[in-house]
């Protein structure tokens, strides 16, 4: 069984890594900004002290953004542990929604993100354009091989 912990330095060059390789990182964009997920807080899943999972996140006023996400064994419940506990992050320090971006070609993401309760808010057509002005590494196709060119948005409203 996996327990989930906040990232602390002794974790973060795993976590940094699995970025990296998961996400061409640590650079994330959404929403045409970029974010360092090196420094952001987050969580990790240990199953018996090996990295299952991660999530990291950030708190801008009132709100919450999943930033990056990432279950390495997947229908264990790791990645609803993990937004699980930044929802009760975001609960204690008085957010009212909690976000996160995923792209068009994303099509596991998007069902995942479905069934956990997310609300699909928004659409944001040909928003990779400006994404890869700041992030030139970002594929133009993606899973499935579809082209990445759209960013949907996500929320649980606290």
């Amino acid at each position: 069984m996996y327990r989930i912990v906040e990232i602390t330095p002794e974790h973060r060059k795993t976590v940094n890594d699995l970025i990296k390789q998961e996400w061409a990182g640590p650079i994330i964009v959404t929403k045409g900004r970029a974010w360092d997920t090196s420094i952001l807080p987050g969580f990790i899943a240990l199953d018996e002290n090996k990295l299952c999972g991660a999530v990291t996140y950030r708190i801008d006023g009132d709100e919450c953004e999943i930033t990056s996400l990432n279950s390495l064994q997947e229908k264990r419940g790791i990645g609803s542990g993990l937004i699980n506990a930044v929802l009760d992050v975001a609960r204690k320090k008085h957010c009212c929604r909690v976000w996160l971006i995923t792209t068009n070609d994303n099509t596991r993401a998007i069902r995942f993100y479905q069934r956990f309760g997310f609300t699909l808010r928004d659409v944001h057509i040909n928003a990779l354009e400006k994404s890869r002005e700041l992030k030139p590494s970002i594929p133009q196709k993606g899973m499935d091989n579809i082209p990445i060119l759209h960013e949907f948005e996500f929320e649980i409203v606290l």
